[in-house]
Formats: C-alpha cells, structure tokens, sequence
C-alpha cells in the first residue's frame, strides 16, 4: 500500500487501512488484474493505493500510483474544456451549429452544446470496424462514412462517441494544429499533468480481458484511434488523474474561471432509464449526478482492457478517481471509496466570524408576498429569501445600489430591486415583478393591480 500525504491533511491510518480493504476486496472479486485509485481533498492528493501487477501475473511488476492506465471516456471532459475555453475567449458560442465551424457532414445541425451534452442526436458508434479495437482514420473518412443523426437534435440524452470525434476536429481546426497538442498546451502542461499521453510512455499496465469462467487472461489490442481519439485515447496514472480531478472539484488555477466549470456541471440532457429514477444526467462534457441531494460531477471510461472513473463532490471539492486494466469487472468501488472516506475523515467547519454587513440590515426580518410570510436573512454576502432548495427560496448575489440577482432555483438570474420610501426606509421588494412588502397586502407599498380600498374584512 502507498499512501500520500502531501499537505497538512492526514489521512487517519485506520482510515488508510478501511480504504486499502475495500480496494483490495473489489481487485479480488472483480479479478482485476490492477486497480489503482485515489482520494482527493482541498485539491492535493491524500490518499492513494494500487494493488496488483500490471499483467496480471503473479510475481509481475506491481502496479503503483504512476502506472499509465487508459482513462478512456474521461478524455471528453478534457476536449470540452478545451472546447469552453474557445468559447470564453469569444471564438465560438454554444449555441453555434457544428457546421458553421467544421462544414460539409450529416452532424452540422447540432449545436456545440447539444454535441458537448450528447444532445445532438449524433449516433453513438462509427458506421466501421469497432473504433476502439481498430486503428482509426482522419475527419475526412469518418464524415463520408457517412455518419448522421440518429434524432432531431435536441430532442433526447443520446451517448455519443463520434460526437466528441467531431469536437476534437473542431478543436483542431479553430487552433491549426492536433487536438491533443491543444489539449497538452493549454490544459496538461498547466496543470502539471506530465504523465498524461495518447500511446503509453514510461511504465504503463497491459490491457487484459479476463476469461469469464476461467482465471486466463487475453491481451487487448492498443492502437492510434485517429480522428477518435477525443472520443476515448488518452493514457494517465492516479497522480495526473487526481490534478485533474482537483481541477473538477474547483482547482482550475488559471486554466478555466470557476464560473464556466460550474456552468458544465449544469445539467443539459437527462439519462432516462426506463423504470429508473433521474439521478445522471450531462452537462457539458461532464456526467453529473444527484445522489439524495448531494451534486456530483465526473465521468466513467472503458477501452478495451481499461475501465477508469473520477468523481468529485461538487460543493466539498473532495474526489475519487479509479483506473484498472480489465475490460469488464470493475464494480461502484469509487463512489464507496469516497463515501467511506467523508464518513471517516468529516470536515471541521471553519470557525465562526462576524462578518456582517450592517448596511443591509434594513432588509433582514419577515417580508410578504401576498398573504404567504417570507424571511429574509444575509448570509456570507447573500442575501436569503425564504429557504433555498424549498419552494422558490433563493439566494441573491450584490449587483448594485439597491439591486441584487437570483442565484438558486427558480430565482436563478432573476433581478431584485428594493424599494425605498424617500427617507431611505426600504418600502418593498420588486423581484422579477413580485411585490414582497413588510406587511401583507400593503396599499402603500405598489402592489400590482391596487389593493381593495376596504381592506381587509
């Protein structure tokens, strides 16, 4: 077992030694060659552990944290990032069709954000030999394939490979050069991710299927996917793929404004299961997902040979990431992981401070919208109505004298203004064309529509 502690957090050794027992149960019941993973916090790497040999052999080379394994679908979320940041610098907008950027195929009519999401209606495989067993070509082949739309984009969740095939020629096309090399320059290189390639460098785990009735194993074939490699090719180890799950928890350095990865973490399309209840859904490049209240963000990977996963809680920041050599056999051992983990190792809250702003104090207490009561409280700088999560309660960020902007629910963007009487004393609040008055009904307050001149009765 490796266990890092790389900042002032430690790991408790017992919580060490639960997390090495759950790892090693699941490389045994899944028979996984190797499995490698690891915990992390405040964007540092905290814990991780790798057990087994990288051919699957006993006595083998023993697998550790800086094995090359391949990520496999995690790879989109690199490309949507590289994607977001064209956007951000005003090179493209989401709601542009594909076609107004890389013209001349059967996919141009869905939208950077539809394909990004996998709601292009974009079909899911190539119309080829199986792309991720074989050597792949250029954009050219791939779209006189031909391939097309499955669906009326827009319409429904559809996975696509090829659609991510098509952002990384985007990506190569807006920047002239390969989409990986776009991908190294402006996100690996940054972030220190040095062991992140397309083709395995330095010490790297043998793709292997495990034979279902028989303890043999069966080495999977490794080759340049060509024009879909975005969709899938990338190699990484626990340690580069843990920065970039301190990236999705909120560690973006320089790389990307907080702001926009939280609007890829916003979902776009729902994975809707038959018999199922919504709890995954897409958002741009990134699986989310709703675990009884709790909002993650990531993504799974499998190649043939690999199987990978990286999830962060989105508020917390805290994340696991998971890579084996096995086509098929890696059980939800990530998310227990992470769940044993937070259990085991809670945050202490930050000590309480005043920090208050008296300024605002005017706008504290009960408001009224209609006959239904309100409470408006200011909480780190927000401003509370009601209870955010529950009917429309929302918080409200300062944009201005006097005017503040929803932040939850269905609040979200909405504007709040405050009234005042001419001696400065707040009368009511316009939100979004809502009258919050300090009393119910209160004729002196504008309330659309008058109130009745006998009053109540």
């Amino acid at each position: 077992m490796s266990t890092d502690h790389r900042h002032d957090f430690d790991v408790d050794p017992r919580t060490a030694r639960h997390l090495h027992q759950l790892l090693a149960t699941e490389q045994v019941r899944g028979r996984l060659p190797s499995v490698a993973a690891g915990i992390v916090r405040d964007g540092t790497l905290v814990w991780s552990d790798a057990i087994g040999t990288v051919d699957g052999r006993a006595g083998g080379v023993a697998a550790d944290t800086d094995t090359q394994y391949r990520m496999g679908s995690i790879t989109k979320t690199f490309v949507a990032v590289a994607v977001l940041r064209l956007r951000d610098a005003g090179r493209l907008d989401l709601s542009d069709r594909f076609d107004e950027h890389v013209p001349s195929s059967r996919i141009g009519a869905a939208t950077i954000a539809q394909l990004l999401s996998h709601g292009g209606g974009v079909q899911a495989e190539t119309n080829g030999p199986w792309w991720e067993r074989t050597p792949g070509g250029d954009w050219e082949a791939l779209a006189a394939s031909p391939v097309s739309q499955r669906f009326r984009a827009g319409r429904r969740f559809h996975y696509t490979n090829v659609g991510f095939a098509a952002l990384g020629e985007l990506l190569a096309r807006a920047h002239g050069e390969d989409w990986y090399e776009v991908v190294r320059r402006e996100l690996l290189a940054p972030l220190g991710m040095t062991r992140t390639t397309t083709r395995p460098a330095g010490k790297a785990a043998q793709g292997l299927a495990v034979h279902p009735f028989a303890d043999v194993l069966l080495p999977e074939p490794e080759h340049d996917a060509g024009v879909m490699a975005p969709a899938g090719q990338l190699w990484t180890t626990v340690e580069d793929l843990a920065r970039w799950a301190a990236f999705a928890g909120g560690d973006t350095g320089d790389v990307l404004s907080p702001d926009t990865l939280a609007e890829m973490y916003e979902p776009h399309t729902v994975v809707d299961d038959p018999g199922q209840p919504w709890t995954t859904a897409h958002g741009l490049g990134w699986q989310v997902w709703n675990v009884g209240g709790t909002r993650y963000a990531g993504h799974g990977g499998s190649m043939p040979g690999f199987l990978a996963g990286l999830r962060v809680d989105v508020e917390t920041g805290d994340g696991v990431v998971v890579v084996t050599n096995t086509t098929s056999g890696l059980g939800p051992v990530g998310p227990e992981l992470l769940k044993v983990f937070v259990e085991r190792e809670p945050r202490t809250p930050e000590p309480w401070h005043a920090a208050g702003d008296p300024s605002v104090l005017d706008l504290v207490g009960t408001w009224h919208w209609g006959p239904s009561v309100s409470t408006a409280r200011v909480v780190g700088g927000h401003l509370v109505l009601g209870e955010p999560g529950k009917a429309r309660g929302s918080r409200f960020a300062p944009a201005g004298a006097d005017e503040w902007v929803g932040l939850d629910g269905y609040y979200t963007g909405e504007p709040l203004r405050v009234l005042r009487s001419p001696d400065g004393t707040p009368t009511h609040l316009d939100l979004a064309s809502f009258r919050f008055t300090r009393t119910p009904y209160d004729p002196a307050a504008d309330v659309p529509g008058g109130v009745d001149e006998q009053g109540w009765r």
